[in-house]
Protein backbone atom coordinates (compact mmCIF):
# COMPACT_ATOMS: atom_id res chain seq x y z
CA UNK A 1 0.00 0.00 0.00
CA UNK A 2 2.41 2.49 0.61
CA UNK A 3 4.19 1.82 -2.63
CA UNK A 4 0.71 2.74 -4.64
CA UNK A 5 0.52 5.83 -2.20
CA UNK A 6 3.78 7.08 -3.34
CA UNK A 7 3.32 6.38 -7.19
CA UNK A 8 -0.18 8.26 -6.32
CA UNK A 9 1.91 11.11 -4.86
CA UNK A 10 4.19 10.90 -8.04
CA UNK A 11 1.82 11.11 -10.34
CA UNK A 12 -0.43 14.25 -8.63
CA UNK A 13 3.38 16.11 -8.06
CA UNK A 14 3.64 15.36 -11.99
CA UNK A 15 0.79 17.12 -12.56
CA UNK A 16 1.57 20.14 -10.03
CA UNK A 17 4.87 20.50 -11.09
CA UNK A 18 3.57 20.77 -14.93
CA UNK A 19 1.01 23.24 -14.15
CA UNK A 20 1.80 27.44 -13.18
CA UNK A 21 -1.53 27.09 -11.43
CA UNK A 22 -3.91 24.83 -9.51
CA UNK A 23 -7.62 25.43 -7.68
CA UNK A 24 -8.97 23.61 -5.59
CA UNK A 25 -12.75 23.08 -5.67
CA UNK A 26 -15.76 21.83 -3.65
CA UNK A 27 -17.92 19.65 -5.73
CA UNK A 28 -20.04 18.03 -3.54
CA UNK A 29 -23.48 17.59 -4.80
CA UNK A 30 -22.22 18.04 -8.65
CA UNK A 31 -23.53 14.85 -10.97
CA UNK A 32 -21.33 12.56 -12.93
CA UNK A 33 -23.20 14.29 -16.39
CA UNK A 34 -22.25 17.89 -14.84
CA UNK A 35 -18.52 16.60 -13.82
CA UNK A 36 -17.68 15.24 -17.10
CA UNK A 37 -19.06 18.46 -18.72
CA UNK A 38 -16.56 20.63 -16.84
CA UNK A 39 -14.02 18.19 -17.87
CA UNK A 40 -14.95 18.77 -21.33
CA UNK A 41 -15.23 22.42 -21.08
CA UNK A 42 -11.63 23.02 -19.36
CA UNK A 43 -10.29 20.24 -22.05
CA UNK A 44 -10.74 22.48 -24.48
CA UNK A 45 -8.77 25.82 -22.77
CA UNK A 46 -5.81 23.11 -22.02
CA UNK A 47 -6.86 22.42 -18.58
CA UNK A 48 -8.36 19.59 -16.58
CA UNK A 49 -9.97 18.32 -13.32
CA UNK A 50 -8.66 15.67 -11.26
CA UNK A 51 -10.38 13.85 -7.59
CA UNK A 52 -7.78 12.65 -5.32
CA UNK A 53 -7.59 12.01 -1.57
CA UNK A 54 -6.72 15.66 0.13
CA UNK A 55 -3.84 13.50 1.68
CA UNK A 56 -2.43 13.32 -1.12
CA UNK A 57 -2.33 16.52 -2.55
CA UNK A 58 -1.20 18.02 0.73
CA UNK A 59 1.82 16.06 0.17
CA UNK A 60 2.46 16.56 -3.31
CA UNK A 61 1.69 20.28 -2.74
CA UNK A 62 4.37 20.31 0.26
CA UNK A 63 6.72 18.42 -2.04
CA UNK A 64 5.95 21.15 -4.94
CA UNK A 65 7.43 24.30 -2.41
CA UNK A 66 3.41 25.65 -2.10
CA UNK A 67 2.05 27.49 0.24
CA UNK A 68 1.29 26.10 3.27
CA UNK A 69 -1.71 27.32 3.91
CA UNK A 70 -3.38 25.55 1.02
CA UNK A 71 -3.76 22.60 3.43
CA UNK A 72 -6.72 24.37 4.83
CA UNK A 73 -8.35 24.73 1.58
CA UNK A 74 -8.28 20.85 0.94
CA UNK A 75 -10.97 19.66 3.05
CA UNK A 76 -13.99 17.62 2.09
CA UNK A 77 -14.99 17.07 -1.31
CA UNK A 78 -12.11 18.50 -3.08
CA UNK A 79 -11.14 18.32 -6.75
CA UNK A 80 -7.34 19.82 -8.12
CA UNK A 81 -7.66 22.07 -11.69
CA UNK A 82 -4.17 22.15 -13.15
CA UNK A 83 -3.36 23.12 -16.96
CA UNK A 84 -0.59 24.00 -18.87
CA UNK A 85 -1.82 26.66 -20.55
CA UNK A 86 -4.04 29.94 -19.68
CA UNK A 87 -5.08 30.41 -16.43
CA UNK A 88 -7.37 33.05 -16.94
CA UNK A 89 -9.46 30.97 -19.60
CA UNK A 90 -9.36 28.18 -16.77
CA UNK A 91 -10.79 30.48 -14.01
CA UNK A 92 -13.53 31.89 -16.76
CA UNK A 93 -14.49 28.42 -16.88
CA UNK A 94 -14.57 28.08 -13.61
CA UNK A 95 -16.42 30.78 -12.43
CA UNK A 96 -18.60 30.36 -15.45
CA UNK A 97 -19.86 26.76 -14.47
CA UNK A 98 -20.24 27.76 -11.08
CA UNK A 99 -22.53 30.57 -11.99
CA UNK A 100 -24.28 28.52 -14.49
CA UNK A 101 -25.15 25.59 -11.98
CA UNK A 102 -23.97 26.75 -8.41
CA UNK A 103 -21.32 24.10 -8.53
CA UNK A 104 -18.35 23.62 -8.09
CA UNK A 105 -17.59 26.10 -5.54
CA UNK A 106 -13.76 27.62 -5.85
CA UNK A 107 -12.28 27.13 -2.87
CA UNK A 108 -8.35 28.23 -3.45
CA UNK A 109 -5.68 28.40 -5.90
CA UNK A 110 -1.69 28.93 -6.07
CA UNK A 111 -0.44 31.23 -9.10
CA UNK A 112 3.31 30.83 -9.81
CA UNK A 113 3.81 29.61 -6.19
CA UNK A 114 1.33 32.24 -4.55
CA UNK A 115 -1.97 31.42 -2.67
CA UNK A 116 -5.38 32.86 -3.91
CA UNK A 117 -8.35 32.91 -1.96
CA UNK A 118 -11.74 32.03 -3.81
CA UNK A 119 -12.34 36.22 -5.01
CA UNK A 120 -8.84 36.64 -6.36
CA UNK A 121 -9.68 33.55 -8.50
CA UNK A 122 -12.99 35.40 -9.86
CA UNK A 123 -10.67 38.53 -10.15
CA UNK A 124 -8.35 36.55 -12.90
CA UNK A 125 -11.93 34.83 -14.71
CA UNK A 126 -12.77 38.67 -15.21
CA UNK A 127 -9.21 39.28 -17.35
CA UNK A 128 -8.74 38.63 -20.74
CA UNK A 129 -7.41 35.90 -22.35
CA UNK A 130 -3.83 35.80 -22.89
CA UNK A 131 -4.33 35.69 -26.85
CA UNK A 132 -6.20 39.55 -26.17
CA UNK A 133 -3.53 40.47 -24.20
CA UNK A 134 -1.17 39.85 -26.07
CA UNK A 135 -2.87 41.66 -29.53
CA UNK A 136 -3.43 45.05 -26.23
CA UNK A 137 0.19 44.45 -25.57
CA UNK A 138 1.18 44.94 -29.47
CA UNK A 139 -1.13 47.78 -30.32
CA UNK A 140 0.46 49.61 -27.28
CA UNK A 141 4.07 48.73 -28.66
CA UNK A 142 2.88 49.57 -32.04
CA UNK A 143 1.21 53.08 -31.92
CA UNK A 144 4.53 54.84 -31.07
CA UNK A 145 6.37 53.36 -34.18
CA UNK A 146 3.03 55.10 -36.16
CA UNK A 147 3.61 58.35 -34.28
CA UNK A 148 7.52 57.97 -35.30
CA UNK A 149 6.82 57.56 -38.73
CA UNK A 150 4.26 60.26 -39.32
CA UNK A 151 6.36 62.73 -37.53
CA UNK A 152 9.19 61.73 -39.82
CA UNK A 153 7.10 61.57 -43.22
CA UNK A 154 6.09 65.26 -41.93
CA UNK A 155 8.42 67.60 -43.26
CA UNK A 156 8.56 65.95 -46.50
CA UNK A 157 5.07 66.21 -46.83
CA UNK A 158 4.32 69.80 -45.76
CA UNK A 159 7.17 70.45 -48.48
CA UNK A 160 5.41 68.61 -51.21
CA UNK A 161 2.52 70.59 -50.03
CA UNK A 162 4.32 74.19 -50.06
CA UNK A 163 5.73 73.18 -53.91
CA UNK A 164 2.21 72.13 -54.96
CA UNK A 165 0.76 75.40 -53.83
CA UNK A 166 3.32 77.10 -55.33
CA UNK A 167 2.41 74.79 -58.31
CA UNK A 168 -1.11 76.16 -58.15
CA UNK A 169 -0.62 79.26 -57.91
CA UNK A 170 1.68 79.67 -60.66
CA UNK A 171 -0.43 77.70 -62.89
Amino acid sequence: MKAEKTLLIEDVLRRVNASPFLFVVDYTGLTVDKFAELRKRLRGCGSEIHVFKNTLVKKAADKAGYPADLAAALTGQSAVVTGAQDVCAAAKIMKTFADEFQKPQLKAGVLDGKLLDADAIKVLASLPTKDVLRSQLLGVFKAPMGKLVRLLNEPAASLARVLQAKADKQG
